[in-house]
C-alpha cells in the first residue's frame, strides 16, 4: 500500500512538471506572438481609397457588434459573452499597435470570428486604416 501511495506521488509530480512546461511553452509562444504583432506595419496607407474599402468591409463584417460609430454598442453586442472593442476608446486605441490590430482581426479573439479565411491581407490592412478613424476624429472616406 505504502508502495502504491508512492509510486501515485511519483505520478503525480510528473503529470505536474508536464502542465506547468506545457504552460510555460504556451505563454513563450505567445508573448512572441505579441511582439512580434506589435512591431509588424501597416503597408496600407490610410489613403482616401483605403478607408472606403476598410468602411465597405467593416460594415459588411463588423458593424453589428462593433456599431456604426464603432462604440462596441452594435446591434447584436447584448447577445456576446464578451463585449465588443469600443474603437472609440482613445487611450485604449493608442495602446495598439497597428500589426496586434491586424492579429486581432486575423486570429480572432472568441466571440470575435478569425477574418484570415474571409479577408485578404490588405482588406485587413484596410479595416486596421477605418477603425482608426473612429478614436482619431478623423472623418472616414464615404
Amino acid at each position: 500500500m505504502k508502495s502504491s501511495f508512492r509510486l501515485w506521488r511519483i505520478v503525480a509530480l510528473v503529470a505536474a512538471l508536464a502542465a506547468g512546461s506545457f504552460a510555460l511553452a504556451f505563454a513563450v509562444r505567445n508573448e512572441g506572438a505579441a511582439a512580434k504583432a506589435k512591431r509588424m506595419k501597416n503597408p496600407v496607407p490610410p489613403v482616401p481609397a483605403a478607408l472606403a474599402a476598410g468602411k465597405q468591409s467593416y460594415g459588411d463584417h463588423c458593424e453589428k457588434c462593433h456599431g456604426a460609430n464603432g462604440n462596441g454598442r452594435g446591434e447584436k453586442a447584448a447577445e456576446l459573452t464578451v463585449a465588443p472593442s469600443d474603437f472609440t476608446n482613445v487611450q485604449e486605441m493608442g495602446r495598439l499597435a497597428d500589426g496586434e490590430l491586424f492579429e486581432e482581426i486575423t486570429k480572432g479573439d472568441l466571440p470575435m470570428p478569425a477574418f484570415e479565411d474571409k479577408l485578404g491581407d490588405e482588406a485587413r490592412w484596410q479595416l486596421v486604416d477605418y477603425i482608426r478613424t473612429f478614436a482619431s476624429g478623423i472623418a472616414a472616406a464615404p
